[in-house]
């Protein structure tokens, strides 16, 4: 039976990514734990790094439960590592979100502010919460990629800053806030990542977490 790790950092929503990874698993071999163990996370098939809240307290978790080095060693091996919200942003290089910080670095790129200006200078709201389409780039590797089949789908965000990856090739996914494009998802080869919660995008977002499960 394949494993599916959540890490569990103490920032994340992790009940609810459980469910609907549970409910993906039905009827697939798959199990899913929750989980801080660097044996575990190391073991396992997949894993999942969800996160609510900031940059910096994320990182400071996972430092302090010495959980980096399994993170990114799991990246390395080439089985699939899915970060959700901020799991997403702290798979890059830094993070400018009260002050300067470093991350997980797995994706070269920095998280910056979504901005709360349009380009004609109108005001909008700020944190973008809400359900956005997607726009998943044509040119996609669809073989292995976990958004392919399902572009213009719409999804649940709650955020204020973005990861902007620094080739932009490895941007999958974009949402328009206003004028502004939006960093909705990234992906370098086994490493992905979600802005948006699938957990929270009912049957569109189940579909998602099916996709990933089946990479």
């Amino acid at each position: 039976m394949k494993q599916i790790a959540i890490v569990d950092y103490g920032l994340g929503n992790l009940f609810s990514v459980k469910q609907a990874l549970e409910f993906c698993c039905e009827s697939k071999d798959k199990n899913v734990v929750i989980t801080s163990s660097p044996s575990i996370i190391k073991e396992s098939d997949y894993l999942v790094l969800p996160g609510v809240g900031a940059f910096e307290n994320a990182m400071h978790a996972i430092l302090s439960k010495d959980l980096k080095d399994p993170i990114t060693n799991f990246a390395s091996s080439g089985k699939p590592l899915l970060g959700i919200c901020l799991g997403m942003q702290i798979l890059g290089t830094s993070s400018e979100e009260f002050g300067q910080h470093q991350g997980l670095n797995l994706i070269s790129g920095k998280v910056s502010f979504i901005g709360d200006t349009n380009l004609d200078g109108s005001l909008r709201k700020v944190p973008s919460i809400g359900w956005k389409n997607l726009n998943v780039k044509p040119n996609i590797n669809t073989s292995n990629n976990a958004l392919a089949a399902y572009k213009a789908l719409s999804v649940y965000f709650v955020h204020s800053f973005h990861f902007v990856p620094e080739n932009a090739g490895h941007l999958i996914a974009s949402y328009d806030y206003g004028d502004t494009k939006i960093s909705a998802a990234v992906q370098k080869d086994n490493i992905i990542g979600y802005q948006f919660h699938p957990e929270k995008s009912g049957q569109n977002g189940l579909k998602i977490l099916e996709s990933f499960l089946n990479m």
